[in-house]
């Protein structure tokens, strides 16, 4: 039987051939509803702003160095997360052991803690009046008002984004190839980087693209550690609160289509595969 005939098996035969074209209208509807409530915000901002926005940015240094922190900081976090992020994530995918399930339950969490909150939760593990802040204080690392608080924000909001990306990337990456290469003479380490890292290479670079694109998207974490310097997400609310819609669309309008970036890097991923 057929997975459409054992769906409709126990629906009498006169409601058959109604109810079907029922739900797929009333499923279209709701779909084309979501699509146009998720796009035409977007693309009005744009369409609003975004020939100002790209006019600012030769006019503007402002939205100029906003941008360029954004991209640097955002860079920074993620080398950070592929670094410290990837042990974890093959780690995870290739040991069962005890109180596995907790940690990742742990490394998921910031993702869903609201944003000022985890901003909040750093300033006070890391803030100056803490002992792990004072020591990186006397090492000149400043979380508040800086570069480093920036980028600390970016990595703890966006950082599971990568680790479970990771995580399933080698989880598809079949073991046996990893044992055939121990069986050759393959220590662990050398194991892993030649046969699963080749293999893995793609998708790393995919959770990295997707964790890039979340870090430069970052505001409510940000906020609460670093309102100076500005990256883009901060000065499009500095603007709104000072200048109105109309001083803000331009550089909201900006952060939009430079998310178009990381987007075409993953459609290209994505199509070569």
């Amino acid at each position: 039987m057929s997975p459409a005939a054992s769906a409709t098996a126990g629906v009498p035969a006169p409601w058959r051939s109604t109810l079907t074209p029922a739900a797929t209208v009333v499923s279209a509807l709701f779909a084309s509803l979501l699509l146009l409530f998720l796009v035409a915000p977007l693309i009005g901002l744009v369409g609003a702003g975004g020939a100002a926005g790209v006019r600012q940015l030769g006019t503007d240094p402002e939205l100029r160095g906003a941008l360029g922190l954004t991209i640097l900081t955002a860079t920074t976090a993620t080398l950070c997360a592929v670094l410290g992020g990837t042990p974890i994530a093959y780690l995870l995918a290739r040991r069962q052991f005890f109180g596995r399930s907790l940690v990742v339950a742990v490394l998921d969490l910031p993702l869903v803690v609201p944003h000022p909150v985890a901003g909040i939760a750093l300033l006070l593990v890391l803030g100056r009046a803490s002992p792990l802040g004072g020591a990186l204080l006397a090492l000149g690392l400043r979380l508040t008002g800086s570069v480093f608080g920036i980028v600390c924000a970016m990595l703890f909001v966006a950082a599971p984004l990568y680790v479970g990306g990771a995580r399933e990337v080698f989880t598809r990456v079949d073991r046996r190839y990893e044992a055939v290469a121990r069986t050759l003479g393959d220590d662990a380490w050398r194991a892993f980087r030649r046969v699963t890292l080749p293999l893995s290479l793609r998708g790393l670079a995919a959770s990295a693209i997707v964790m890039w694109a979340r870090a430069i998207s970052e505001f409510g974490a940000i906020v609460v550690l670093t309102y100076n310097p500005k990256v883009v997400s901060v000065l499009s609310y500095d603007r709104f609160t000072s200048l109105g819609l109309s001083g803000a669309l331009p550089v909201a309008a900006v952060l939009v289509l430079f998310a178009i970036v990381p987007l075409a890097a993953l459609r290209a991923l994505r199509h070569d595969n």
